[in-house]
């Protein structure tokens, strides 16, 4: 049995569930696995260092699998920003056909995929973000509830309500994202007017995911409360996992005075890569939702995937179903 939706016809994949971009994780081994299981793997092209790293990474990508995968572009404000143009320039020479954007102003990079007929997922975190980006030409949303790991946005507005609140305004397909990790999610994603499902964290759970068992262990050993939100006084908000560093950074934050600066160094993207590279779990920041919660084990991706699908398949055949009451005559 499949689900069917306009998601799995434009992407090409059996299954509505898509792997979200993810620094440091959104490697080959990760994304090609996701895709061969009937999924959308994702690789996040800042992951590499370069764009001839990009490009030699979408190539280990194509000789693990014949399926369909993405790349991930998300711009960030900086000082110094990265080459995007290169990096874009990189997705479309290899031959990339879906891309994944996120982040600051990304209508000079949609534009210049759209001009080379790549598909473009765009995530947002508020209903007139999606808006925006719909009429900016992007071909599929991803929108991100409070719940989700990484950057939730300010209006602190949880799935529940996002989703249903987008699809009633949103006609392009749209993938809900943030606190999904099982079938009970996607049935209700789908349910409120998604048409697949972004995930994140719970991908990080699995056999494939290229990060240190301590960390997979980590997340699993988490419930729904071990996250804390982090920026929110500099309106970056972003939620992490709670640890050490992470405990650090909201008890400075709060400090009268206190100035990202005094952040900074306990912040830093090399010492994330750390603690996912290494196991130390209080190393850096570990980036994870309130999914945690839902996460009991480390699968392979066929396998989280499968019973993903199956589940969902039984939550609408079955249990809702056999709730409907014949009227009384």
């Amino acid at each position: 049995m499949a689900l069917r939706t306009r998601i799995t016809e434009m992407l090409g994949i059996e299954h509505p569930i898509v792997q979200g971009g993810m620094m440091w994780v959104g490697r080959a081994e990760l994304a090609s696995a996701v895709s061969n299981a009937g999924g959308l793997g994702i690789l996040t092209a800042l992951t590499q260092p370069s764009p001839d790293d990009l490009r030699r990474e979408i190539e280990r990508c194509r000789s693990m699998t014949d399926k369909p995968f993405g790349v991930n572009l998300t711009i960030l404000p900086s000082v110094s920003p990265p080459p995007y143009a290169e990096y874009r320039k990189a997705i479309i020479d290899s031959g990339v056909k879906i891309v994944e954007t996120a982040g600051y102003k990304p209508q000079e990079h949609v534009d210049h995929f759209k001009e080379h007929g790549i598909t473009v997922l765009h995530k947002c975190t508020a209903v007139r973000h999606a808006l925006s980006a719909q009429r900016m030409g992007v071909d599929v949303i991803s929108i991100d509830g409070f719940e989700c790991a990484g950057h939730p946005g300010e209006d602190d507005i949880p799935g529940l309500i996002l989703i249903p609140a987008a699809a009633d305004q949103v006609t392009i397909p749209m993938l809900a994202s943030g606190g999904i990790g099982d079938g009970r999610g996607l049935a209700a994603a789908l349910a409120l007017g998604a048409e697949g499902v972004n995930m994140g964290t719970r991908f990080c759970a699995t056999v494939e995911a290229p990060i240190h068992d301590n960390i997979k262990r980590f997340i699993v050993e988490n419930d729904e409360r071990g996250t804390n939100l982090i920026f929110r006084k500099f309106k970056n908000t972003g939620r992490v996992a709670r640890n050490g560093v992470s405990d650090e950074v909201v008890r400075i934050s709060a400090e009268p005075g206190s100035a990202f600066a005094d952040i900074q160094p306990l912040v830093s993207g090399a010492r994330g890569r750390t603690a996912l590279e290494s196991g130390d779990i209080n190393a850096g920041l570990v980036w994870a939702g309130q999914v945690q919660g839902l996460i009991k084990d480390i699968p392979t991706c066929a396998e989280l995937l499968a019973r993903m699908v199956r589940d969902a398949e039984r939550i609408v055949r079955e249990r809702l179903a056999g709730m409907i009451a014949e009227p009384v005559a």
